[in-house]
């Protein structure tokens, strides 16, 4: 096998594995307060969905389209992502235990104003928007980086909202979020 390709198949692997690891978290803390759990029903499914595609349309795409390893799209992809792991670890290090898959009521002891928080409100919707459209580009995975960007932002379109009103009982969130962005300082 290619060298870039063993590497683009690990990375697939491991994001696979931090996936799982991740919702076996979620699945852990929603056992504790079951009550506090906002239903989605058709957007977590729609969110497993494109979690899943993450890991198998790149793949299938470089194999089946005989995609080869471009440096100069490979590079500043694996730079993005590279970026958007570490934003990745300074936002869950940040929120710790408040941290879930799912859309869950908060308590008033888990609006977070530290960390990226200080500047964006939601700082790991940003990471994956960046993995999203930076994994499948480093092995030239066009197709797949656009069509999964197109289904990340119709998800996050209904997600961010649904989070939002939820946060927005909390009057320590209303009053710390309201002049921040939701994913870029100054923008949007």
């Amino acid at each position: 096998m290619d060298p870039a390709l063993a590497i683009f198949v690990l990375l697939l692997l491991a994001t696979a594995v931090m996936r799982s690891i991740e919702l076996g978290v979620s699945i852990r803390r929603l056992s504790a307060r079951r009550g506090a759990l906002v239903p989605e029903p058709r957007l977590f499914p729609a969110m497993v969905l494109l979690h899943t595609g993450l890991i198998v349309l790149p793949l299938a795409e470089v194999w089946l389209g005989h995609r080869p390893f471009i440096g100069w799209i490979g590079g500043p992809a694996a730079a993005i992502l590279v970026a958007a792991t570490a934003l990745r670890i300074w936002t869950l290090a940040t929120i710790g235990e408040a941290w879930n898959v799912r859309v869950v009521r908060p308590t008033e002891q888990t609006v977070v104003t530290t960390g990226p928080y200080r500047f964006i409100r939601h700082p790991n919707y940003l990471c994956v928007i960046l993995e999203i459209a930076a994994l499948p580009l480093l092995h030239s995975a066009w197709i797949s980086a656009l069509l999964l960007s197109a289904l990340n932002a119709a998800v996050l379109a209904v997600r961010i909202p649904t989070e939002e009103a939820t946060l927005a009982r909390l009057p320590a969130w209303r009053e710390a979020m309201s002049g921040r962005a939701r994913l870029i300082p100054g923008l949007f």
